[in-house]
Formats: structure tokens, sequence, C-alpha cells
């Protein structure tokens, strides 16, 4: 075969194996056997590898996840990823229509859409083909998730139509179906490993997953609902809809387009019932207005468009039966009590676990051996126990009590308010995972590729104990686990050596002690400057510090008081863990001495996160609203005009970042 005709007979499979997929996957009507499937993808392989010259990232082969990836780059969006405003009544509804009519003169119609609760992707396609995939991020900048986006099935590689823009973004939901997520969890089941909450978790731990194989195989789907690029072919969002579901975008359900408050009413009380037959988990309904134009005399406030608003649905609650209580043990050693009931469908997947709270909740309920319990799901994700069916208790039923030992260490529970702590941080499994969970987190050290699975089967082979731990381990140790192989465990590896450049404050933080958040640890790194300094100051010392109360105070020296926490701290220390402000940090740290600054818009120089982080190594404050106290405003592009406009109105000045630049140089 010439290469000339290997590129046609490429193509031309190509071509065939995208619209079987289509076909299988979208419209859920096959016209080709599996077997003819394989058969043809099996070939297609073998004539890219032959001729590599001929190699596209959007080949059907690429669906089944490539190269493992090392970490995922935080990009900023084109157009901002913005929340919906949220109503949980009608009235909500019927006064935010009131609201937006008022603020135009011309009339228009609605496009109401089923609120899918997913993970949100943005995908970028030029020139037909898809080129990037975000998270959403903060909003301003998301995750590259290019890789793992390509094994979703549902997700087109290349758009096949005539009328498509050159760059155009397709926005949806990543979302695991009903019946995927509990054939997941039954094949976790059968192996010993955890099994999941939700569906929405599950998701959004899978599209974050470093080996893009493993994602292939839990079978994401995407869900499109947006539209968005210059020269667009319609002016409107049911258009739009229309439009994506004509280039081979998956749009799963009917959406209409209303007049008024009666029509959008129907669609909510017909999807009020059909929501729990339906195949992916919703939680509500979405309101938009429909044309474009108008969306756009509407415009934004700083967090949410003006011409989009969300109805939730009101939880569902079901009657069934008490098993028994367990009682799970968190990061903190809290101890939390969980129902085991008779199975039950619940907003559309079967709940066979719910929440109790606490011991006060416990006695509230007054809950029986064998009872008859509501159940309902708080925000549709985390089932609860909100009451009891007292006429169906048996005569002679024995009242249930809280524990007073640990259930996995049997060391004695500490009542503190309301809830009781297993206070044996260094051995007890369930913490320790959990702790580990944590330090490895984004927001800490920013370990990719050691999630809730890699950490529990770290655990179970004997290769970690606690965080110091994951500093000893070698790829050898990794290459052989189940899942894992020589580039994932170079990777693991990799990212472990990566995080040793995190600042002392991320290293703070990442200890888990009691009390001391994200924001915290920051406040207490830059006082301190060093972990010896905060290892040795009193209560008095740590209070003193504005924003840092007696209660954090007591936690750090009751964790600084424990000898096996000072051990870990030395073996971190020689692991090269950064225990002290690096000095280029120092340097800058008054420049802007006490200043409240309000951000708004994109920046051309900083993501959100790294402005906020840069104002603080200044010695700035900052604050989410305009108010009288604020020194300044700092407008990037596209700034809230609601933080523009109270700015104004209170003489509060506004910069520019330019400006701001020449602030801190």
């Amino acid at each position: 075969m010439t290469p000339k005709e290997a590129k046609k007979r490429i193509e031309a499979l190509r071509k065939e194996l995208r619209e079987a997929n289509y076909k299988y996957y979208v419209l859920a009507q096959p016209e080709m056997s599996d077997y003819e499937f394989d058969r043809k993808l099996e070939e297609l392989q073998k004539l890219e590898q032959a001729y590599p010259q001929f190699y596209d990232p959007n080949s059907p082969t690429q669906r089944v996840g490539g190269e493992p990836t090392t970490e995922f780059k935080t990009v900023k969006h084109k157009y901002p990823m913005l929340s919906l405003a949220k109503s949980y009544n009608i009235q909500d509804l019927k006064d935010w229509i009131n609201r937006i009519t008022k603020l135009v003169d011309e009339k228009f119609t609605y496009c109401v859409e089923l609120k899918y609760d997913g993970v949100s992707l943005s995908n970028q396609y030029i020139d037909k083909k898809l080129v990037q995939s975000l998270t959403r991020g903060d909003g301003i900048t998301g995750d590259d998730v290019t890789v793992n986006a390509r094994t979703i099935r549902t997700l087109p590689l290349v758009i096949q139509a005539d009328d498509v823009p050159y760059e155009v973004f397709a926005r949806g939901e990543t979302m695991i179906s009903r019946k995927n997520f509990e054939k997941i969890n039954e094949e976790q089941k059968e192996k010993g490993g955890i099994t999941y909450m939700n569906a929405r978790n599950l998701a959004a731990g899978t599209l974050k997953l470093l080996d893009p194989k493993i994602v292939a195989k839990r079978n994401l789907d995407f869900i499109a609902y947006f539209l968005l690029g210059e020269n667009l072919p319609v002016n409107n969002q049911y258009d739009a809809l229309k439009k994506l579901e004509e280039w081979g975008f998956f749009v799963p359900h009917d959406y209409i387009k209303a007049e008024n408050i009666d029509e959008i009413m129907d669609f909510i009380l017909d999807w009020g019932v059909k929501r729990f037959d339906f195949p992916y988990d919703t939680d509500g309904i979405v309101v938009k207005v429909n044309e474009f134009e108008v969306q756009e005399k509407l415009g934004f406030t700083a967090k949410s468009p003006r011409w989009a608003m969300a109805y939730k649905f009101p939880a569902e609650r079901k009657l069934t039966k008490l098993l028994s209580v367990d009682f799970q043990v968190g990061r903190t050693g809290k101890v939390t009590p969980v129902a085991n009931l008779e199975p039950v469908t619940l907003a559309g997947t079967v709940v066979k676990r719910a929440t109790l709270h606490n011991e006060d909740n416990m006695k509230k309920l007054d809950l029986h051996e064998g009872d008859y319990v509501y159940v309902e799901k708080a925000g549709e994700v985390i089932p609860q126990v909100v009451s009891v069916e007292k006429s169906k208790r048996k005569p002679g039923a024995k009242p249930i009590q809280f524990i007073d030992h640990c259930p996995v260490c049997n060391t004695p529970l500490i009542k503190q308010g309301a809830d009781y702590f297993c206070v044996n941080t260094t051995t007890c499994e369930p913490q320790i995972k959990a702790q580990i969970e944590h330090f490895v987190s984004r927001k800490a050290m920013h370990i990719d590729g050691l999630g809730p699975e890699i950490i529990k089967l770290l655990f179970k082979n004997g290769l970690i104990h606690n965080v110091a731990d994951l500093y000893d381990l070698k790829i050898s140790d990794l290459k052989d686990l189940e899942g894992l192989g020589d580039k994932s465990a170079q990777n693991i590896i990799n990212s472990i050596q990566k995080s040793k450049q995190q600042g002392f404050e991320k290293v703070l933080y990442g200890l888990g002690i009691r009390h001391v958040g994200e924001t915290a640890a920051k406040i207490l790194a830059k006082h301190f400057k060093n972990i010896d300094n905060l290892m040795h100051a009193s209560v008095a010392d740590i209070t003193s510090i504005k924003g840092i109360g007696e209660k954090i105070a007591e936690s750090i020296q009751k964790y600084f008081s424990n000898p096996k926490n000072i051990a870990l701290i030395d073996r971190l220390k020689q692991a090269g863990l950064q225990f002290q402000i690096k000095p280029e940090t120092e340097k800058i740290v008054d420049k802007l001495h006490g200043k409240k600054i309000v951000i708004s818009g994109t920046f051309e120089h900083f993501s959100r996160d790294e402005l906020k982080q840069n104002i603080e190594q200044n010695g700035g404050h900052v604050v989410s609203s305009v108010s009288k106290n604020t020194d300044y405003l700092l407008a990037g592009e596209k700034p809230g005009p609601s933080k523009v406009s109270k700015a104004q109105s209170l003489n509060v000045p506004i910069i520019s970042e330019a400006d701001y630049l020449r602030m801190i140089e």
C-alpha cells in the first residue's frame, strides 16, 4: 500500500467510525455491529502505526486514551464560565421574570432546559476539530483536561457539518449515567474497593485522573447545552441547542421555547415527575432568555448572567426501613453516624445509606432499632434521615445509642460541641488515609495521581503509613500495583518531587491541623515566617494575630505537643519540603500594607488566584464586595458592572492592571 492509498483508507475508516460512534452513543441507533466496529478500529490503529505521518489527535483511535499525563495546566477561558443564579421556589422565578422584563423594551421568549448535576466543561473547536477542553475552575481559568475529554464518546472530536465557524465553543456537563454509576460501584465492591457517594463526584474525579486509559473505562458522557463564538449560524438559545444536535453533540432531552411563566410551569411540573426515569441526574431546570441580542442587553452581574435563572426541584422524601447504624471516622477524627437502609429510589438513584449527622440529631429523631424513617437528599446530593414514622415502630424496640469508643482503633471518644472525636491521629487508619488525601490535594501539596483509590492501595500494601512516607516511594514500589504501570508510576513520583516546591503556607495547610484552613495557614505562615517560630509560640502569641482566634491557637498548641507530629515534621524537613517563607516572598510584604482591594474582570498577567496571592504577598487584603472601606477596585477586562457602579458611587478609586503593577514595583 502506498502512502497515498494509506491516507485515503485512513480517512475513510475515520469517517465510518465517527458516524458509527455517533449513531451508537448519541442517537442510540447502532447500525454497525460491535464486531465490525472493533475490526475497523483495529485496522485503523495498524495503519496509523505504519504511517505515523497521518497522525490526528482527533482520530477515533484516541478514544481509548493515550499516555498518562503528568499534570493539568491552568488556562484562561476566552469567555468566562459564570455560575447561574438559583431559586428554590416559583415566586423567585416569577420575580426574576418581572425584573428582566422591566430592563428591556422589546418582547422576548424563553428557552427552558434541564439542569444537569454534572461537571461543567468548555470545549474549543478550531476548523471543526477539538483542540482544548477546560473545566470551569474559578470561572476565569480552568484546568486543561483535553487528553481525558478525548475519551468521551458523546463528545465529537471533529464536527462534521458545513456551517461551523472557524472557532466555536461547545459547553455542557460531563456526566456518568445512573446505570453506569451503579455498575462501577458494583465492580468496586467485588474487588474490595471504595464505593462512590454520587455520580457527580465520580465524574469530577474521573475527569482529573492522570491516566486517560482509566478515564476511557469509566464511560463518561458529555451533554451539550451552550454554544459560544463569533458569527454563529443561530441567533437564539433554542436554535443553538438544535444546531448542537445537528453537529453531532449529545442533547438527550426535550427542551422548549416558552412565551410566559405558565408554559415554563408546565415544563417544571412535567419534568418534576419524568426526571426520575431520566438516565442522568438532574436537580432542576434552567430558564434562559432565548434571544442572544436580548441576552447581550441584559448583561451580567459580578457572578452570573442576568438573562438566566436555575430553578431547583424540591427535595424528594421517601419512607424506608432502618437496618443498622454505622459510625464513620473522618480526617479530623470526627465520628459521623450513618444509617444503613432498605434500598429506596430517591431522586432517580438507589439510596442504601444516609447520614444521621451527630448524636444530638439522633436523639432529636428518637431513633430505635428497626424504625421506619423518612429520607431525602440534601441539595440533591447527600441522602439524610429527616424523621421517624413512629406509628410503625415495633413494641419493645431498643433506642440506638451513640458509641463511646472509636469503631476502628477503640480509642475513647471525646465530645466537642455537638460532635464526638477520636483523638488517635497517628494510627487510626481512616484518619490517616483522609489526612493523606488532604495533604496531596490541590490546595495543599497538589500531588497529581494520588486519588483515594491509589492511596488505599498504597496503604493496603504497607507502602505508606503517613504523609512523610510518600517521599520515600520509588517507581519500583508503584509500577506493579493494580491499575498502574511504569509511566503512571513515574508521573506520580515526578509529582511528589515537584510538590517540594510548594510554599510554606501550602505545607502548613497540608499538615491538616484542626481548624487551620487555607486562609489561616497563609496568615500564620506570613506572621511566623517558619515552622519553628510557630511551634514555640504561645496561645497569646498566636491569638494576637488579626484573624486568628483562640480555637485555632489551642489546636496548634495541641498539635505540636504530640511528639509523633514533631517527628513527622522532621521527616518532611529532611525530605526537602518548605517550612519557611521564601526570601523572594518576604521582600514584598508591605507595599500594599493593610489595603482592602476588590478584584473584578480578567487580567493579562495573572489568573485570579495568582492575583489574590500577589496582593496578599504585598501586604494587601482581597475582599469580595465594594464598600466605603474599600481602598481600590482593581478592574481587569470586562469587570462586573455592579462593582464598577458601586465603586463610582462611593468614590472608591478604580485602578487598572497596569496601575497595580506600578504600585508594587
